[in-house]
């Protein structure tokens, strides 16, 4: 039987499987059924948690591990990565800010500060990266990306030129903003921010008001950010001539999405199609010899198909005729919507009702017998005298 080519290119399962091994497990199942393909892997993520990973494993590069402060100052081990360009470094900033690294009764977003996040992007250009792609999901800041600055060397001063103390709070007495001291690095350095939000910096759908509660904000709180983030988008058009309060995305990460625009010249993308052009996942498409796309995700909703791994797969696999089926732990409300996108089957690996636990504990094997079925429907169609890659029905 004449194998074929099969790309798997999914996102992480998240809180179960990272999309390494999601590649890892669907590759080997499907090799046991049809052991002559070519099962190419392309590990992707949307800007968020597993972007770092996903883009080490799909260019062959390598793992870095830095000391940095956390969200409240506290020492924490990032890592971080170069890609297989040795060239281009990439930075999840939960990995130094995120709320993962707070217990709930610690998280306050008028003290955390984004100061690791500047040291993670210090590192990767101390290794003499020039290109850095941070990804900036999972905050658990709202400070503007201030710290990040002062990280970096910027001076942010009050009234009597006194340097601010970290946190969001605090922003609402910035005066001045001298970056004569920035890290001459970063200067030479182009940086591009995966952000898979695009709520403006301030206003009833900017970064304190949707974000704050979830970070631990009282409304009072919120309130008090509000307002020092409205100043502070001031004070940036003022002494920097960038204005960053309506921008789409600017409020990412509480504020980081602005902060890393006006103080670095960062350009703000969507996080799916970022991490994608960087897989190599178009370059073998565009080859023509692809039979068959397999992406997938923990969960497969209407939320999907606005901007979310499987969809932004299914998209770029349609500009080149390749049919694309998703492998999915489980599958939510307006699952509908991802057809319109170009994705021609979804199959939820759960085989049986079952608590979500339990799920999670056996997901390796639940999603190792979904592929394995794939691939026998796939010797199937051969059999019958198609390629996978012809058929419009599964």
């Amino acid at each position: 039987m004449r194998g074929e080519q099969i790309v798997l290119a999914p996102d992480s399962f998240k809180g179960s499987l990272s999309s390494p091994q999601v590649c890892r497990i669907a590759a080997g199942a499907w090799k046991k059924v049809l052991p002559g393909d070519e099962v190419l892997a392309f590990p992707l993520a949307d800007g968020g948690e597993g972007t770092v990973e996903a883009l080490v494993e799909a260019t062959g590069g390598c793992f870095k591990t830095a000391e940095v402060r956390g969200p409240l100052g506290e020492k924490v081990e990032a890592v971080w990565g170069v890609l297989g360009d040795g060239k281009t470094a990439v930075i999840e900033m939960a990995a130094a800010s995120g709320l993962y690294l707070l217990p709930p009764e610690k998280r306050d977003p008028l003290h955390t500060s984004t100061y690791g996040t500047g040291q993670l992007i210090r590192e990767a250009l101390e290794e003499g990266c020039r290109r850095v792609l941070i990804g900036i999901g999972g905050s658990a800041t709202n400070d503007g990306g201030a710290g990040m600055a002062q990280a970096l060397g910027i001076k942010l001063q009050d009234a009597e030129g006194n340097l601010l103390p970290e946190g969001g709070r605090h922003l609402s007495r910035l005066q001045t903003i001298d970056a004569s001291g920035l890290f001459p690095a970063a200067a030479e350095a182009e940086f591009m921010v995966a952000c898979d939000v695009d709520n403006p910096l301030c206003g009833p759908y900017g970064a304190s008001a949707v974000y704050g509660p979830q970070k631990g904000a009282s409304p009072e709180g919120v309130q008090e950010l509000e307002e020092a983030l409205q100043h502070f988008a001031r004070v940036v058009k003022r002494e920097l001539g960038t204005d960053v309060a309506e921008m789409p995305g600017a409020g990412a990460a509480g504020g980081l999405g602005a902060g890393l625009v006006a103080f670095l010249g960062a350009e703000l993308r969507r996080g799916t199609p970022l991490v994608i052009g960087y897989s190599g996942l178009e370059e073998v498409l565009a080859a023509k010899g692809t039979a068959l796309v397999i992406t997938g995700e923990g969960e497969i909703n209407a939320q999907s198909a606005r901007g979310k791994v499987p969809c932004g797969v299914a998209a770029l696999a349609r500009k080149y005729g390749v049919p694309v089926v998703a492998l999915v732990g489980s599958v939510g409300e307006g699952v509908e919507a991802v057809y319109e996108c170009g994705i021609e089957a979804v199959v939820d690996v759960i085989p049986r009702p079952m608590a979500l636990d339990e799920a999670m504990g056996c997901s390796e094997e639940l999603l190792a017998r979904s592929a394995e079925t794939l691939a026998r429907l796939s010797r199937l169609f051969r059999k019958a005298g198609q390629s996978v890659g012809s058929y419009r029905g599964l």
